[in-house]
This record gives structure tokens, sequence and C-alpha cells, in this order.
């Protein structure tokens, strides 16, 4: 059987050559293609990685793909993980292996990304008013009529944009209307009296296909669970008031789509008021740092910490540092800084130090600023740290970890490393 698009671009993932693009990479692998290092099955700490080295644990990754795919089943939603979190194809192929209903993207590059790799179905959580985006977009969906994608409106003047770039094309895009999380928030459509306006606006555009509404709960102000779920209401409102005015009288199916990251939980449950529709119902999740989680920002907020009787994400990611500079007993510093840790939502903790084969944590050890190729650590005075000890870093913010890195060694818990994840940023 041939392969699809999808899955021989993957593949030819395998045939790039390592070489000094990718960071922490063992230099004696120049010149082998990424299939032929990673069937070697080298080892993170012995077989010639350099510090500083990203890795993502193949175990933690495998444990979160399942659990959120267990949740959407359990909750009854579908599943639109958001690929800007890892901008993976691989992983993007992996989360649609576990029951993902597609990708939500940001951006268009982002789009000709999943594409590139085969994704089928695309939400983007953005309005689309580039003319050449659009253009491009129209020619994907007529080229291939199993190519699903949806956007957002905001706005009449956006839908004008659109209906004027997609003259003469040959499938409507489908649209969703974009309800704002409040005012200030970033987004959407402030008011109800708003909405009916841009829904107006679709209804005249002969390009575009009004299929749904959307929004994001996490700009919810001053957000507690009060507050989101009353703005999760008024969503599933505004999907109700526009089917009954007859506004999805073309669409298959009605699109409801919400759920960052910090409470998906409340889109579960208040999801389950919607009423019975004219047409069926996509209620739609679009949750995307679970995949690699963190130590940090996400460790705190998930809404697992709410219910723990759901189980569990586990942070994935793993910076590997070295200790090249101890100056005083106080002091150390680590070779990996800005360039290499993600740092705008807190800076990476020290977890655990390496030498000589055994791992301990990193009592005493205390990351306490960043500079563009090192960290400072503060070491109390039993901290036991010297210049070569491995230091495992855990970061804060899966979106900024990924972005910083190229090519990330996917390793087992014995440090075997089994694969490598490509990110196109």
């Amino acid at each position: 059987m041939a392969l699809d698009r999808g899955t021989e671009a993957l593949a030819r993932l395998a045939q790039e050559r390592v070489d000094h693009r990718f960071k922490g990479l063992p230099p004696d692998a120049d010149g082998l293609t990424v299939g032929e290092l990673a069937a070697q099955r080298r080892n993170l700490f012995t077989d010639g990685f350099t510090t500083p080295v990203l890795a993502l644990s193949a175990e933690r990754l495998e444990h979160n793909l399942r659990l959120m795919e267990t949740y959407a089943t359990r909750h009854g939603l579908a599943f639109a993980p958001h690929g800007k979190t890892s901008m993976a194809p691989r992983l993007f192929r992996r989360q649609i292996e576990h029951g993902a209903w597609g990708i939500t993207l940001a951006v268009p590059h982002q789009v000709r990304v999943a594409r590139a790799y085969g994704v089928r179905r695309i939400f983007l959580a953005n309005e689309l008013v580039d003319p050449a985006a659009l253009r491009w977009t129209a020619s994907q969906l007529a080229a291939d009529p199993g190519f699903s994608f949806v956007c957002y409106v905001d706005s009449v003047r956006g839908v004008e944009l659109m209906d004027a770039a997609l003259r003469g094309t040959a499938r409507p895009l489908d649209v969703v209307v974009e309800l704002a999380a409040g005012d200030g928030a970033r987004t959407g459509v402030r008011t109800e009296a708003e909405c009916a306006a841009v829904a107006d606006a679709v209804a005249a555009a002969p390009t575009l296909r009004l299929v749904g509404v959307a929004g994001y709960e996490g700009e919810v102000p001053r957000a507690d669970p009060e507050r989101v779920r009353a703005w999760l209401r008024r969503l599933v409102a505004l999907a109700v008031g526009l089917d009954r005015a007859g506004r999805f009288a073309d669409a298959e199916e009605i699109v409801v789509s919400a759920g960052g990251s910090a409470w998906f939980d409340a889109v579960a449950a208040v999801f389950t008021e919607i009423p019975e529709l004219s047409v069926p119902v996509l209620k739609l999740l679009r949750s995307g740092a679970y995949v690699s989680h963190d130590d940090g920002h996400y460790r705190k907020i998930t809404p697992f910490n709410r219910v723990p009787e759901e189980g569990a994400l586990e942070p994935a990611f793993r910076l590997w540092t070295q200790v090249v500079s101890r100056p005083s007993a106080e002091q150390a510093f680590v070779n990996a800084g800005k360039r290499d840790a993600a740092y705008d939502l807190g800076l990476p903790s020290a977890q655990v130090v390496r030498r000589d084969g055994a791992e301990r944590p990193a009592a005493g050890v205390e990351v306490t600023a960043l500079s563009d190729q090192h960290a400072w650590l503060r070491t109390a005075p039993d901290a036991e740290l010297e210049v070569g000890d491995w230091v495992g870093l855990g970061l804060s913010h899966p979106c900024t970890s990924f972005d910083k890195w190229q090519l990330i060694p996917l390793a087992e818990a014995d440090g075997t490393v089994v694969d490598y994840i490509r990110t196109f940023f």
C-alpha cells in the first residue's frame, strides 16, 4: 500500500543529516542521518552528547498522551491539541494516533507545517485576514476534499477582507465566531449583539460558512472557577442563540470550542450542558501544553490538581547542563542560559545532579538568574557540587522550551535515546 503524503514526509525527517545546526548532539554523529543516529540507541549520559542538551522523556510523553486521550473520551470531547506548543510533526502524529480530532494552530506558517506533514483537520485559533494565506488555504481545500479547516472571525471588517480575498474559490471557508473572554481580554467579539452582526456578515459572504462559536477562557479577567464557568455558559448560549436564528443552516455540525491548559475541567463540565441543537455538536477542546507538561507554571495551574482522581500529567522535559565554574561555596554556574531554557514563566529549577553515573537530588541548589549562556546557581553550605557535574533542570512553559531546540532527543529513563523530535518554529 502506498504511503500517504504525511507518512512519507515524516519518513523523510529520519533522512535529515545531523550536523552543527543541532545543539547538544554528539560531534562524532555529524554526517549520520537522524534515523541512523536513532538506530544506534546512544546513551544520553555516556555516548557523546554535549551539554547543554534538552531531553524529552519517552515514558512521560507516552503517559501524557494516553492521559489526555482518556480524559477527552471520558468527558465526550473531541480534542484538537494546540500545535504551537511543540511545532513538532512527529508529535502531531502521535497526538492524532492517541485520538485527537485534529490539530489547533495559531498562524499561517504553522498551518503550512502541519499540512506538509499530512494533518487533515486544522482549527486555526485566530482570525485569518492575510490575502496570500487565505488563497493558499483555499488552494489546499480545493486540492484535497478530505481537508477540513476552521478559523475564527471576530469582526465585520475581518469578514469583508476574507470574502474579498476568497472570491472565486471552490469551497467556502468554515469559520466560527470568537467570543471575547471579557473587556480588556485578548481578541474576540465583545458583545452578543456584535456577534450577531459578525454572523450576519458571514451569511452575506458567499465564500464563508458559519459553523460554530469559540473562544479562550484563559483570558477571563481575574479568572476563577465561577468566572470561567460563567463565560463558558455565555459561549454555549451564543451557540444556542445563533442556531435558533438559523445561522448554522449550512453546517453539517456545530463547533463549540474552548480549552486552554488551565481550565479544561471547567470546559468539560459546562460543555455537558450544551442542549440538542439543529445538527450534531462538535465539543472541541484545544489544550496543548499537556504533551510535555512542565515543572513550573503548568504544574501549578493544571486542572488535574483540582480533580486528582482523573490522573496527573508528568513533566517530560529535562535540560541537562554542566557545572563550568564554582567560584565560591555559595555560587556556581552551569552552561545553559536564555538561549537554551524557557524563562518567560519562571526560572528553571535545579532537580538532580549526576556524577560518575550516579544521580541524586539537587538539594541546596537554586537557579537565581540566567545570562545568555549561563545559569546562576545559589548553593547552600551543604550542597555537594563540583565543576564537571551534570545538573538536570526542570523548565517552566513548554511552548518556549520547544522553540529553542530544533532536534530533541527522546530518551528512556536509563538515558537510552530512542528517537529525535524535529521542531519547526
